[in-house]
Order: C-alpha cells, then structure tokens, then sequence
C-alpha cells in the first residue's frame, strides 16, 4: 500500500507539473476590439481563433468589446501585459500629442504605444443606380442621396459633400443607411454612401440586382479628403469594369511596449501567416497588404519589425 501511495504521489506530481509547464507555454493576449453588433468585432473573433489555429494554441487571444477607438486608446494608458487594440493611426498622433479627447491627459504611457499590422480599412463607396448617369462627383448636384446618420460613412460623405462644394446641390433623404439597398432599387434615391471594409455586404446586395456605379475620387478630391487612398479592384462587384479609387480610414492593431518582443513577432507573423485562410471566410481581409504598412503613423513594435524585415516588408525609418 504504501509503494502504490508513493507511485500515486510520484504521478500527480507528474500531471501537475504538466499543467504547469503548458501553463507557461501558453501566452495570453487581450484583444480590446469594438461593439459586439460591428464589423470589427467579427474579425476581432476570427483574428483570435487564426491566433489559436496557428499557433497551436500557444497564444489565446480574449476578445474584449469596446465602445469605440478612444476607449481602446485610452485604455492603453492602463493596461499591463499583451494587451492589443485597434485604431486609426490619427488617433494615436493625438493621444500622443495630448490633443482632442486627450487633451490634459499624461502623454507618456501613450507614447509607449507601437504599431503591429494593419487590419480592413474603413473605404468610403458612394454608390449610384447607373441610369442615374452620374460619373463623377460634380454629377451629384440635384441627385437624392442616402446618407443615413450617426455613422462614420454619414459625417464623412457629409463632409465630402461640403469639401466638393455640393451642400446645397444635393438632396438628402430622410431615411436609415439600413434601408438604402431598398431604396435604390425602387428608385426613391439615385445613390447612397456607405463606409465599411470591402467588399461591403450592402454594395454587393446593391450590385446583385441593380446595375450600379461607384464613385472614384480623382487625385484633387483625395488630398482634400485628408484620408489615405483605397484601391478597389475590378471585379469586386458585380459589373465593376475597373478599379474604384476612393478614400479610407485606415485601421491598425496596437499593442505597447509592455509586450516582450517575441510575443509582437509571433502575434504579427501567424496575423500575416493566416491572413489568406481568413479571407477564405470572411472577403475583408482580401483588402490588407502589405502596402499599408504605409498608412502606419508613428513607430511599429521591435517584435513586428523583425518579422517585417524577415519577409521583405517595405518599413519606413521614421516606423523603426
């Protein structure tokens, strides 16, 4: 009795160092996202599971809802650990320049703030019905447009609309960017503006069943815009000849200094790793490149630079 309690002593000591050992292997992140309804949450949840999926489930990432870039930003401040987020880059500048909703905030902790890839953009579509005859911007005058409200996509086309001089010229209809496919297909508007990572599901719904134009912005118009370019290639909708050049607001993952250089690297190298395998179930991720790496204001992490170097990934100095 007494060899079998020791073989059963020896043996829990056994597993329990296990649990221990692949404990340790185990890294965890938390990934601080966006509302649990949006877009970015989905893909927050299928980053998380490609993390799992290629690392062999030494890295978990939690995925946590946010009510909006700020918070995720502000929270930066107080994070320990692998803590990641997403962002528009001009809100970093701010944070760290303590400008906007930061203003009289300590600006150090955001200065710890470093980049890791980028993720789907946020692409302006001004999308018209093709017997509307509209071709270009300045054919909006004395259409109906759809803008919505309260959305990025309704105060951005609404500022456009400001910037290209056609406020008073449009006319804009009173009705939720929910009911625009609707609406365009019954010919109760010529157009409706819509901002999301393409392809976005309700310019696809549109295209499917009406014969439809997409805006290209010309390069006057885009430097007015102060957004980054968006390419769209052909073919991405349905009866799209050519590419579609319009503006987006770039959004990348964050992570700080806090997080040890390896972490960064193996986050960044299985992101780049597994992005093909995403787009295979979800199209938005078929819009990242590495080309937008270009759009990264301020410093990448030291952990994702190694994996840019290895792979050949074009890195500014002022990144480093």
């Amino acid at each position: 009795m007494k060899i079998l309690r020791t073989i059963g002593a020896i043996a829990t000591g056994i597993i329990a160092f296990s649990s221990v050992t692949a404990a340790q292997a185990e890294t965890r992140v938390t990934l601080k996202s966006a509302k649990a309804a949006s877009s970015y949450y989905q893909m927050a949840a299928q980053f998380a599971e490609a993390m799992k999926t290629g690392t062999d489930g030494n890295i978990i990432v939690t995925v946590e809802e946010s009510q909006g870039s700020v918070q995720n930003v502000m929270e930066a401040s107080v994070r320990p650990g692998n803590y990641v987020f997403t962002s528009p880059p001009a809100l970093i500048g701010l944070a760290q320049a303590g400008k906007g909703a930061f203003e009289g905030r300590p600006t150090e902790k955001f200065n710890e703030i470093r980049a890791l890839f980028p993720i789907p953009s946020l692409t302006m579509h001004f999308v018209m019905r093709a017997d509307a005859g509209v071709t270009d911007f300045a054919g909006l005058a004395g259409k109906t447009i759809l803008l919505g409200k309260g959305s990025f996509g309704a105060k951005e086309g609404e500022k456009y609309l400001g910037l290209f001089g056609l406020t008073d010229t449009v006319k804009l209809a009173e009705a939720e960017l929910s009911n625009a496919v609707a609406a365009l297909k019954n010919g109760q508007i010529d157009g409706f503006v819509t901002a999301g990572s393409w392809p976005a599901p309700n310019v696809i719904e549109a295209a499917a069943g009406t014969d439809v134009t997409v805006l290209s912005l010309s390069d006057d118009e885009l430097a007015k815009t102060k957004r980054d370019l968006t390419v769209i290639p052909a073919g991405t909708y349905n009866g799209q000849d050519s590419d579609i050049r319009t503006s987006s607001l770039s959004v990348v993952a964050y992570a700080t200094t806090q997080m040890d250089d390896e972490t960064a690297y193996q986050l960044t190298k299985t992101y780049w790793d597994q992005k093909s395998k995403m787009g295979a179930n979800a199209a938005w991720w078929k819009g990242v490149s590495q080309d937008m790496l270009v759009n990264i204001k301020g410093k990448i992490h030291p952990g994702a630079l190694r994996f840019y170097a290895e792979s050949g990934f074009p890195v500014r100095d002022d990144q480093r």
